[in-house]
């Protein structure tokens, strides 16, 4: 939820510095789950994990299905891709794994999920009991998968996401290795 914070407030909407600092506090803008109508710019909350995933989904088939009923050659009013980000507590509920098999069956290709794989959740370290082969997982639900890249390398980053909206067929899983905390003081 960090990085929607950091990317609101850098794009202008009304979350000034001190609402950063102020992450995961009581009467905050920056709660640990971002919520519609605390913080501008959050369009869904995100509340349980895997919810985000299921909201996702949610928009690409929206897109999906607004583009094939209004869309005319050389009219492409809808076109645009639905990102979502999710960590490993994430992906260890089963919301987001039967909402990514709707995905892969509804041939959402305008979908791309970046993975934040570090091996870590609220509750510490996921070795123990995460003990999935994520991407095979995901190709078998019918994703596109790309990487591990390295999540602190814009670059890879940049062009795991450009590879991932060539899919003309399947939404696309980015896994993006990182260690938490990186580049913080």
């Amino acid at each position: 939820s960090m990085l929607i914070y950091a990317l609101l407030h850098l794009t202008g909407y009304d979350l000034p510095m001190t609402e950063l600092k102020n992450f995961r506090q009581l009467h905050s803008k920056t709660a640990g789950h971002p919520e519609v109508g605390v913080t501008p710019g959050v369009e869904t909350t995100t509340g349980p994990l895997g919810q985000g995933v299921t909201n996702a989904v949610g928009f690409a088939l929206a897109e999906k299905l607004l583009a094939s009923e209004f869309n005319r050659k050389g009219h492409e009013i809808v076109n645009h891709h639905t990102y979502v980000f999710m960590g490993d507590g994430c992906l260890m509920e089963g919301i987001s794994h039967e909402a990514a098999a709707l995905a892969g069956a509804w041939k959402l290709n305008k979908l791309i999920a970046l993975y934040d794989d570090n091996g870590i959740s609220i509750d510490g370290q996921v070795a123990p009991w995460f003990i999935d082969n994520t991407a095979q997982r995901f190709e078998a639900y019918g994703w596109n998968v790309v990487g591990p890249v390295d999540g602190h390398d814009v670059a890879a980053v940049d062009a795991a996401i450009a590879q991932a909206k060539k899919s003309a067929t399947k939404p696309t899983l980015g896994i993006c290795n990182t260690n938490i905390g990186k580049g913080s003081p």
